[in-house]
């Protein structure tokens, strides 16, 4: 059975940048589940909408560093960003 890290490997459609936002963004939504807040909390908690939010958990759009930030933020975690080269 393949591994996420074997299937991302292929992956070759979603630029490097989008690939940490969706990555940092499962592993928010996976700390949220696990804290059992609910995605109306939340909104409250960053001062969204809970429909906002289901756009963004969904993947409906790649959501910016700063929206990954309030996110953290909303759950007690803090949001870094890691530098790497640019092509």
């Amino acid at each position: 059975m393949a591994t996420w890290n074997d299937m991302k490997s292929n992956l070759t459609s979603i630029k490097s940048d989008e690939m940490t936002a969706i990555e940092s963004l499962a592993y928010l939504h996976a700390q949220r589940v696990k804290k059992g807040i609910s995605q109306v909390e939340l909104a409250k908690r960053i001062g969204m909408s809970q429909p906002q939010l289901a756009k963004i958990e969904s993947m409906s759009s790649i959501p910016s560093f700063s929206t990954l930030t309030r996110y953290a933020k909303g759950l007690g975690l803090v949001a870094t960003e890691r530098a790497s080269d640019c092509p």
